[in-house]
């Protein structure tokens, strides 16, 4: 049955759906709804003539047991067809019971059917026939005005026997309200009852408890708990080392490990028979169609693992990436109970939240979700939670915030739209209720690329779980804390709820325990533990990000290899009559000590920071001229201060006026700077464009010079983003290199350090 938008009131028919209910029972008058009271049916004509009173005096007129719209009348027990406001469909359900919802629109709870093609498992049944419908254990309150007439669900047999040639013409009054009933169903868990006789079960209101006790007893429960998972730390491996100190003493829980894939290797032939043949077949015999033999391309051939992990370098290399998936999260456990109990109770409940995550870059945020998701998947797949989707919206891998709604739309149904239509879809699929809407869990990171001018699409989002119907759960992902009351409105903030998670920056030795976690189970002990904690503390000390003491432990490992191989060649070359004599071997524990060939030590890991920090960029960096290190400087502590990437030129001057303000003790080129602009005369001048002035105080310069054609300069160097490549007050600026590059590179700085900044 097509849709209608806003209820009765507003008949804006949706666009491209054709309406064939020219026989609607309820009319296309806009009347209104009035309850039916027990008391009524015994005094029809009072019950018309005091329609005001009986809503004030429902108490002592009795139960509600029906509703009437101009002639139409229903009543409870009553099977209905409900309008689906975004599909050609329509809903069929039985009215349980007649209320009023939250707005104090009338409406009912309904206990609904759904047809075979809603069910999403791949365990349903395949053996249905056209035009049944399961009744299922689920419930829903709708408002009166959704109601688009009376269904009718029959067995199969009465259906053939009103119907002989097994389906109903166009022509007929009943086209689209006659369904044929078997079997319930749990959509959730995707069990049936045994097939029945609709007859014999069903007759009306009074046999609604029997139905409902009869489908909760013959189908599974949707959610299977055990004695031992009724514990929280269920998701936790306890694990007891009794040799262990500190975090891997006997006691302390874990991340489970997931199970290790087995190395992939090319298929052989070597199972395949030497008479492959196809026999000629018979009316005995069953045919089997072999498929020819397939060579796999030289081009595209796939090695096995085994030829890259030959060595333990190797071997460690590919388990320290940060793109590899480790087998367990250390050092994030509580934060990883904290998001799985929020996401199963939100989606066992049915219920829209919104999770706002922050912690700085490198803190295992989407890491820790997916990980969330994954084991919420497999509880799933174990039929012990409810079906849910998760969609990602990465606001780096988008060009324009408003694709969030297509990806998001395309996510629920599968289709793909401009946003616009997404927009308007998503805003009629949440505001209207659905008896087979499955929860949608939604990431959405670097949520700070998504905010926009008007920054409509962070109000959408975050308030459509607030909606009843929506069953939408938000987890938001940013770099800082307060991005919500520094960035978005009130009418936002608001929205986004009491529920945050704060990932703190990790610490030396929760450094120490992650690298040591990736090393597990590389032969050869290749690195030593004094290393790792070296490299632990260097990053802990800038940042506290895990994936930058990756990438120096990896760098690390590649040194150490290098070294090992020069050493191999240099020990296997040939020994000629003329040096023989002269050469002596020298295998004092000393020369070991000095030279542990193939192994990472601190003086490895020492070069491999080296490298990190003395790339041509950070080269370029460290030579800049001092009026860039500040104009650098500020953006950085703007970016700081407000969490935004983006800030104006006037917005970076007052975070550097504000700067200088706090400087303690002059630097020689800041004094330099300040005799430039103020020029011989020690009066003001123009210099680039902008104006320079004493403190009518101190009488000390609080913004150098060179601002503006440092501006220029960094543009055309592309380390920044300037609009228009105009250092003027309103032109937009951003930084065109990674944040940590620029701290890195001014970290040890004298003159930024003359300042009195620490980066």
């Amino acid at each position: 049955m097509p849709g209608l938008v806003e209820g009765r009131s507003k008949r804006r028919y949706l666009p491209g759906v054709l309406r064939e209910d020219s026989d609607d029972e309820l009319g296309t008058e806009d009347l209104p709804w009035e309850w039916i009271y027990a008391n009524d049916l015994a005094e029809p004509e009072t019950a018309k003539t005091n329609g005001r009173k009986r809503k004030r005096a429902a108490s002592q007129e009795g139960q509600i047991i029906g509703a009437r719209n101009g002639n139409f009348e229903c009543y409870l027990g009553d099977t209905m067809l409900l309008k689906a406001d975004s599909s050609n469909e329509a809903w069929v359900g039985i009215i349980c019971e007649f209320q009023e919802d939250e707005e104090g629109e009338m409406a009912a709870n309904f206990m609904w059917f759904s047809s075979p093609n809603e069910i999403r498992s791949a365990k349903k049944r395949t053996d249905f026939v056209e035009n049944e419908l399961y009744i299922t254990t689920s419930f829903d309150v709708n408002a009166l005005s959704t109601m688009n007439g009376k269904a009718y669900v029959m067995s199969q047999e009465a259906f053939m026997k009103q119907f002989p040639t097994g389906k109903v013409s166009r022509k007929s009054k009943e086209y689209g309200k006659v369904f044929v009933c078997r079997r319930g169903c749990n959509t959730r868990t995707c069990t049936y009852t045994k097939e029945f006789i609709w007859e014999d079960i069903y007759h009306g209101k009074e046999d609604l408890v029997a139905l409902q006790e009869r489908l909760q007893k013959e189908t599974k429960a949707t959610r299977k708990k055990s004695a031992k998972d009724e514990s929280p730390e269920r998701d936790y491996k306890f694990e007891a080392d009794p040799e262990a100190d500190g975090d891997y003493a006997p006691g302390v829980y874990r991340t489970p490990k997931k199970a290790r894939i087995k190395d992939a290797v090319t298929p052989s032939s070597r199972h395949k028979r030497a008479n492959s043949k196809p026999a000629t077949p018979s009316s005995h015999r069953r045919i089997v169609i072999k498929k020819h033999l397939e060579f796999t391309p030289l081009a595209t051939r796939v090695l096995s693992p085994m030829h890259v992990h030959a060595s333990p370098y190797q071997v460690a290399r590919t388990q320290l990436h940060v793109a590899s998936v480790p087998t367990s999260l250390p050092c994030r456990e509580s934060e990883f109970s904290l998001v799985y109990s929020h996401l199963e109770a939100a989606i066992t409940d049915g219920s829209g939240t919104c999770i706002y995550i922050s912690g700085t870059p490198g803190t295992g945020k989407t890491a820790t979700v997916r990980e969330v998701v994954s084991h919420l998947d497999a509880a799933v797949r174990a039929d012990e939670l409810d079906d849910f989707i998760f969609v990602e919206i990465n606001g780096m891998k988008i060009t324009d915030p408003h694709q969030s709604y297509a990806l998001l739309w395309e996510a629920l149904k599968g289709q793909r739209v401009s946003p616009a239509q997404a927009l308007d879809l998503l805003e009629r699929e949440f505001s209207h209720p659905s008896p087979r809407r499955v929860p949608c869990v939604v990431l959405m990171d670097e949520l700070d690329q998504l905010v926009t001018k008007n920054q409509g699409v962070m109000y959408n989002f975050f308030n459509w779980p607030g909606l009843r119907h929506s069953r939408l759960i938000v987890l938001a992902v940013a770099n800082t804390m307060d991005l919500p009351e520094r960035t978005l409105s009130n009418k936002i903030s608001s929205r986004l709820g009491l529920t945050r998670i704060t990932f703190p920056g990790y610490n030396h030795e929760q450094l120490m325990r992650i690298v040591q976690s990736r090393l597990e189970g590389v032969p050869g002990d290749i690195v030593d533990p004094d290393a790792i904690q070296f490299a632990a503390r260097k990053v802990a000390a800038v940042s506290g990000d895990a994936r930058r003491a990756l990438d120096i432990c990896r760098r690390a490992v590649e040194l150490a290899e290098a070294d090992a191989k020069t050493n191999d060649i240099s020990d296997s070359a040939p020994n000629t009559p003329s040096k023989t004599p002269a050469r002596k071997k020298d295998d004092s524990p000393q020369k070991k000590k000095r030279n542990p060939a193939g192994r990472v030590t601190i003086e490895t890991v020492r070069r491999a920071i080296n490298e990190a920090t003395s790339n041509p960029l950070q080269q370029y960096l460290r030579s800049l001229p001092f009026a860039s290190k500040l104009l650098l400087t500020a953006l950085c502590l703007r970016i700081q201060r407000t969490g935004l990437a983006e800030s104006t030129f006037g917005d970076v001057l007052e975070e550097m006026q504000r700067m200088l303000k706090l400087t303690v003790n002059e630097s020689r080129p800041l004094k330099l700077l300040e005799k430039k602009a103020t020029g011989q005369t020690g009066e003001a001048v123009d210099e680039g464009g902008l104006m320079i002035t004493k403190s009518k105080q101190t009488g000390r310069l609080v913004r150098p010079a060179g601002l503006s054609s440092a501006a220029v300069d960094l543009t055309g160097a592309g380390i920044i983003n300037l609009e228009g490549q105009r250092p003027e007050r309103p032109s937009k600026m951003r930084l065109a290199v990674g944040d940590e590059e620029v701290r890195l590179a001014f970290r040890d700085d004298p003159e930024i350090k003359g300042v009195g900044v620490m980066l």
